[in-house]
Parts: C-alpha cells; sequence; structure tokens
C-alpha cells in the first residue's frame, strides 16, 4: 500500500535557508506532503522553503523545536493526517527511508528510527559512543526501552497523537516525547535508519554537553 496520501512530513526549520530547499524538494519529489514551521529564522528559510513547493508556516519568534514540531504536527492532523512523521531540516535523515518508516505504522502506534539498526554516516567514534550512553541513560528514565533514543526520525499514527502532546518547547522535548510514548501505551517498533553527518550538520547540532543538559532538564521540570 502506498501511504503517501494520508501522510504529512513535518520539519521544524530555525535559521536553515541554506539546506531546507534541498531538504523539502528531494522529498515532494519522492510523492510525500510537506508542512515545515519556520521558527522565527532571521534568514531566508521561509522563503526557501514556499520556493521548494513547502506549505509553510511561521512563528513570528523562536519558541524552539518541541514547539515548531507541535504546531506542524496540530496542522497535519487538521489537514487530515493519519500517519505522521517528523523529518529534521539539516539534511541528515534520507527520502529513502521513509516508506520503511510509516509502514512499519502498519503494526504499530510510533516508529522511531534507529541509526544503531540502520547506519551513520560521517559520524566519529567518540559521537557513537556517547549517542549509546546517551541512549542508556535516556532509557532509565523514560521507561522506554531502545536502541536509539535521541533521532528525530520518528512516525505515528494519527490516533495516538493527543497523548503525545509536547508541552516543552525546546530540545527538552525529545526526552518528554519518549516519557509520553511510555506512558501512552503505545505499540512501539524501531526502524533501521541511516543518519548522515555532514560539517553543515554537526555546526547545527547539539554538543554532547547541551546534549546531558537537556536530558536533566526534562527529568527536574517534568
Amino acid at each position: 500500500m502506498d501511504h503517501r496520501q494520508i501522510t504529512w512530513v513535518v520539519i521544524a526549520a530555525y535559521n536553515e535557508a541554506a539546506m531546507i530547499g534541498r531538504v523539502v524538494s528531494g522529498v515532494l519529489d519522492d510523492g510525500w506532503k510537506v508542512a515545515v514551521v519556520d521558527d522565527g529564522s532571521r534568514d531566508d528559510t521561509a522563503a526557501n522553503a514556499a520556493a521548494a513547493g513547502a506549505v509553510v508556516l511561521r512563528h513570528v519568534v523562536n519558541l524552539g523545536q518541541g514547539a515548531a514540531l507541535q504546531t506542524g504536527i496540530e496542522f497535519a492532523l487538521g489537514r487530515g493526517a493519519e500517519r505522521i512523521v517528523t523529518f529534521d531540516a539539516d539534511g541528515q535523515h534520507r527520502v529513502e527511508d521513509l516508506p520503511a518508516m510509516v509502514a512499519a505504522l502498519d503494526d504499530a502506534d510510533v516508529a522511531l528510527g534507529s541509526r544503531h539498526l540502520g547506519g551513520t554516516e560521517g559520524a566519529s567514534s567518540g559521537r557513537k559512543i556517547f549517542l549509546r550512553a546517551a541512549t542508556a541513560m535516556s532509557n532509565k528514565m523514560s521507561g522506554v526501552k531502545l536502541t536509539d533514543a535521541h533521532c528525530g526520525f520518528r512516525a505515528f499514527r494519527a490516533t495516538i497523537a493527543p497523548k503525545l502532546r509536547m508541552r516543552q518547547e525546546r530540545m527538552a522535548h525529545a526526552s518528554e516525547l519518549l516519557g509520553l510514548i511510555g506512558k501512552s501505551g503505545a505499540r512501539i517498533v524501531e526502524v533501521p535508519v541511516t543518519i548522515r553527518y555532514t560539517d553543515y550538520s554537526k555546526q547545527k547540532g547539539q554538543s554532547p554537553l547541551q546534549a546531558i543538559r537537556i536530558m536533566f532538564d526534562h527529568a527536574f521540570r517534568r
């Protein structure tokens, strides 16, 4: 079954003018519907996303990735989406992995991408070690046992969305979301994906220290 007509791909973007057009074009060219949430960017992110063909939603000020994704998810639900995918704006995620992610929802409520079941391109050995350690820590905090707890490539059924409403606006939403998934009783499956690390995406990404701070921030605020 081709799930493209019942699926929206949501992309949160902040100052991604250099990459967003390429990312949007790749997803649209493969037949998926795309909503980009420009989270208060100071560059041409919104214009470039629109020029590439995405539906563009805008936050007047920067609220953080969690709030941007929630805006996109609510938009997709309003457009009748039955399945929703969160996809990165910096080129780390591959369009080739989208069909498997969405098809996994035939037998699950939530599909989570795993680079440890799939692969990475351009990741240092130090980053790989850190990601595994961070996953072990996150598993203890969230109660959800995963091989990769920090992959932003996710898919879920619209029916589970009300139980996954994120309230932590900034990057702590990732840890919050795993806790919500664990509490929801959702059927979860991990899907092998390949994550690409480039000089551009590394500049946009978080340092290990920031990631640790985010996890503890979520732990003490929930």
